[in-house]
This record gives C-alpha cells, structure tokens and sequence, in this order.
C-alpha cells in the first residue's frame, strides 16, 4: 500500500496532484490545476449511499463559505462519469466529482482498498502541499469539521504575516 499522504515525499504528491480524471460534466482535471488556492479533496466510497449523501450534502450546504475562503471542494470516489453526475444532480451538489474508476487518485493518497476509496479528507495548501489528513472520517458534521480547520489555518497564515 502507497504511504499515507502526509507522509508521502515531495515526488509522491507531485505524481498524484499530476493524475488526471474526469468530473461529472465529463471535463478532465488534475489537481495540480488548483495549486494558488486551497483545496479540500474528500473521498468516499460510493454515490447515493447513505452516508456518502450525507457527507456531500453537507459539503454542499457550506459549499460558499469555502468559496469564500477561496478554497475549492472537489469530491472523489472509484464510481463512474454517469454515476457522479446523476448523484450530483440528484442531491444539488455544485462541486467538482472526480469519478476515479481506475483508483489512480486514491491509490496516490494512499485511500484505495478492495477498489473502494476510503472515507478521508485531505486539505491542500495553495502550494499544493498536504495541510491536513482527515481519515476514519463520520459523515456527519464533517464538512463543518473540514471548514472549521480551512478557517484556523487561513487566520494562522495571517498572524504570521502571509
């Protein structure tokens, strides 16, 4: 199994925020497109679950508060292209889903087992680099979890001058 993100060197993430994959509008992304503002990646295991819906109906609701914090969402799991956009179509989710169906991406992080993305959430600073692994992730709350450190770790970055 790959390391764990936060663990992983420079070269590893360098190799994963370069994976390409498709979104639910069929529009090919590579993290690395977002580098120069922050990034919240969460992965979980499959659309229209019941936890799953959960998790991304509440990263829906706070969707513009990460806007404004300038920090985009992206939501991933192994499902496909049609999946990821009837779910999102379904539940009103406005983000990204990257449908991740040959697990590249969530090997890289290091979430990938028996072909199911774990639930885990991972912050990327503006230079691309791991802020925070979020693993073992409940659904509920989360999303205000994941806000809440966005928010800590912005203020942070101001007190020291940045």
């Amino acid at each position: 199994m790959p390391p764990r993100a936060e663990t992983a060197s420079a070269a590893d993430l360098a190799a994963a925020l370069a994976v390409e994959v498709f979104d639910q509008h069929r529009q090919l992304h590579r993290l690395a497109d977002y580098r120069g503002r922050n990034l919240v990646v969460y992965f979980y295991p499959r659309d229209d679950t019941p936890g799953c819906t959960v998790e991304g109906k509440e990263f829906r609701d706070l969707h513009d508060q990460f806007l404004a914090l300038e920090c985009a969402v992206v939501g991933v799991s192994t499902d496909s292209i049609d999946s990821h956009r009837a779910f999102a179509d379904k539940h009103g989710l406005s983000f990204t889903l990257l449908a991740d169906t040959a697990g590249a991406l969530a090997r890289a992080f290091g979430v990938l087992q028996d072909g199911l993305a774990q639930r885990a959430t991972f912050v990327l600073d503006r230079d691309g680099r791991v802020a925070r692994s979020f693993y073992e992730v409940s659904p509920r709350g989360h999303a205000q979890q994941v806000l809440n450190f966005v928010r800590t770790m912005l203020e942070s970055h101001r007190m020291l001058g940045g």
